[in-house]
């Protein structure tokens, strides 16, 4: 049997909305997929906060993948954002994939979601994931159920943490890419700017290093990013917080915590940039900064009322 080779000829190209409930394991699923870490992970809740596109090759194929912010019922301003981001991230899809941690036996908070997935018209793909920590019998039962609520097409059980069933998942998500041309070079893994990677890598680190010390109300805010002349890369961020009494978890005795972040942070980045990095971190009080607009556009959040 003759191969067929790669040529722009016979390339396709198509977008697929990964959603879910916070905490299913959207984007470490979109970093299995890319084959590298693009999308920010944590074992709390709600970490992804704006819309991110992984880009991943599957044959001639090229698979646009928007990692959103879980879906649920919002309550502030930064909420109804993060869940507007969601559902606008699987507009004109070619596929949307509902990933859902199977290990949680009550799924009454996916009725919302499943309803609202029931009338679309893309094609609709269940994926169950956290598979390696549930027996086979309630996995088959779970899918049965949920397939009959959602309509979905297909369906697919995954573990995105070790892998398995990944490769599967991404051939047949390939396979239902339309036919056209790539909208990305071969080797870009992600649409988000060097800037704005950067300031995720750090809120991420605060999310690791702070625990529940913190509550959400945090933000990281990019202020300036530039080449040195020797090729390195300086940063400068911001840590915003809403209370001036969580300046010393953050700061840490003496700026020890603050200087773990921005170190563990520091060399993330350069590792992925393959570069030098400078970077200077600084906290700042801001009391209703989930009630900024311009704070929102700087981390990729559309204002909505």
């Amino acid at each position: 049997m003759t191969e067929i080779p790669i040529t722009p000829e016979n390339h396709t190209c198509g977008l697929v909305a990964i959603i879910g409930a916070p905490n299913a394991g959207k984007s470490t699923l979109v970093n299995a997929i890319v084959g590298q870490k693009v999308a920010i992970v944590s074992n709390k809740a709600q970490t992804t906060r704006a819309r991110l596109m992984g880009i991943a090759i599957e044959g001639d194929a090229q698979i646009m993948l928007v990692d959103t912010p879980g879906l649920f019922e919002p309550r502030r301003r930064l909420d109804r954002a993060m869940v507007h981001a969601a559902w606008e991230g699987a507009q004109e899809a070619d596929a949307i994939v509902l990933v859902v941690d199977a290990r949680k036996k009550r799924r009454e908070y996916l009725e919302p979601i499943l309803t609202s997935l029931a009338s679309r018209k893309e094609r609709r793909i269940l994926v169950l994931n956290k598979v390696d920590a549930v027996p086979k019998e309630p996995l088959l039962v779970a899918a049965e159920e949920l397939s009959a609520a959602g309509g979905f097409d297909e369906v697919f059980f995954i573990s995105a943490l070790t892998g398995d069933g990944v490769p599967e998942l991404k051939a047949r998500l390939g396979a239902l890419m339309p036919k056209g041309p790539w909208h990305y070079p071969e080797d870009q893994v992600s649409d988000a700017s060097e800037r704005l990677l950067a300031t995720e890598i750090t809120r991420e680190q605060l999310y690791r290093q702070l625990h529940d010390e913190l509550p959400y109300d945090s933000a990281v805010r990019p202020e300036s990013y530039k080449t040195r002349p020797d090729g390195s890369v300086e940063i400068h961020q911001q840590i915003v917080i809403a209370r001036d009494s969580q300046r010393p978890i953050v700061l840490g005795k003496g700026g020890s915590k603050l200087k773990a972040i921005g170190e563990a942070a520091r060399k993330e980045l350069a590792g992925l940039l393959g570069l030098r990095v400078h970077l200077f971190l600084h906290v700042k009080v801001e009391e209703n900064w989930d009630e900024s607009r311009e704070l929102y556009e700087e981390i990729g959040l559309d204002w909505v009322k």
